[in-house]
């Protein structure tokens, strides 16, 4: 029996509202709790990612594990290609090394967290 059940993911940032604005382009849904340190990101699933400012925030950095990644979502897709422009015109940036394995390609978001587009 587990303890409890997963309600949020929660990304530090130094502008939540942008990063929120951001996964809500990429991923659908709805804000649903804002102040100016914390948006919360209801997707249409059901499933909610919050952004909180953090004052000197530092991404990390992909490959590597000088700042190694604390986080990173998955983020379904039918079409790799056909979506890689459009999280690019979001602001999100190709990270070198993506491209070697089939079937997900590694992108950075505004704040520089990484996440990826996947294929089944």
């Amino acid at each position: 029996m587990a303890i409890g059940e997963l309600y949020d993911v929660v990304f530090d940032c130094p502008d939540p509202a942008a990063l929120a604005e951001f996964y809500r382009q990429v991923v659908g849904g709805e804000i649903v709790d804002s102040d100016s340190d914390w948006f919360t990101l209801a997707t249409p699933n059901g499933r909610r990612v919050s952004f909180q400012r953090v004052d000197d925030y530092t991404p990390p950095r992909w490959p590597g594990q000088e700042l190694p990644q604390q986080i990173h979502l998955d983020v379904m897709v039918t079409d790799l290609d056909a979506a890689e422009p459009l999280v690019l015109a979001q602001g999100a940036t190709l990270l070198r090394g993506s491209d070697k394995p089939v079937g997900f390609r590694v992108y950075a978001d505004p704040a520089g967290h990484p996440f990826c587009l996947v294929t089944n």
